[in-house]
């Protein structure tokens, strides 16, 4: 319990240090005009006009940090910051969720593993929620065998952790599609390319954390329950 401990402290402080340093960035970038003077919402519609999508819409959301595209509905939804915004930061993000976009329409591998593992990944996690209130309770002591409980708990914990791990390429490869089309389309001069590029990074550097987090709480579960057989 000691090393469960430890380890959600410190991938929680190293969570706090990367969230913290992307809302940073983002702030900073968001105080330099684009000199193109596009907003986030137009630098959307263009690259999906590029890119030859014309069956998805881009939408305002509520909140900070919102983003994301939704390809159950085919929307790519802005936070106010970034659907208004005429800066590197709101460029960026709304490139990166035009690139996911990209990707959908155009099949790519990662994401369609990373779709098809989404409702085992819910089930795992409603699983494990389980597994842990029956066991506050006592509830699987006398119904099912120690060992089971941690194949079910190890079990749940992979498909949650793979799916962590799946997220990475697809996040890289978005930010990569998004900062070639500014570039190759002129939308940012050099040091509002620099500005996107550098908030994309720590952008991804979230998803790194949370991959890593999960991987070492899967080994931990590991260890206890298989570790320490004979």
């Amino acid at each position: 319990m000691i090393i469960l401990i430890v380890i959600v402290v410190v991938f929680a402080g190293l969570g706090f240090f990367v969230s913290n340093k992307l809302k940073s960035k983002f702030k900073k970038y968001a105080q330099t005009p684009l000199q193109a003077n596009l907003s986030g919402a137009e630098i959307a519609r263009l690259m999906l006009a590029d890119s030859n999508i014309h069956d998805v819409q881009v939408v305002c959301v509520e909140g900070q940090l919102t983003d994301h595209y939704n390809p159950m509905n085919k929307t790519v939804n802005l936070s106010p910051d970034v659907f208004y915004g005429r800066n590197a930061a709101a460029t960026a993000v709304a490139a990166h969720e035009c690139g996911h976009a990209v990707q959908h329409a155009t099949s790519y591998a990662w994401l369609k593993m990373r779709s098809a593992l989404v409702p085992i990944q819910n089930i795992s996690g409603k699983l494990l929620n389980i597994v842990l209130i029956a066991s506050l309770l006592g509830g699987f002591a006398s119904i099912i065998p120690y060992e089971s409980v941690g194949f079910i708990v190890v079990g749940a914990y992979s498909i949650m952790t793979l799916f962590t791990f799946v997220t990475l390429p697809v996040e890289f490869d978005a930010s990569n599609r998004a900062l070639a089309w500014v570039q190759t389309r002129n939308i940012v001069n050099r040091a509002e390319y620099d500005m996107s590029k550098d908030a994309l990074h720590w952008a991804a550097m979230t998803y790194v954390v949370a991959a890593l987090a999960s991987l070492a709480t899967l080994a931990y579960y590991i260890f206890v329950f298989f570790g320490n057989r004979d």
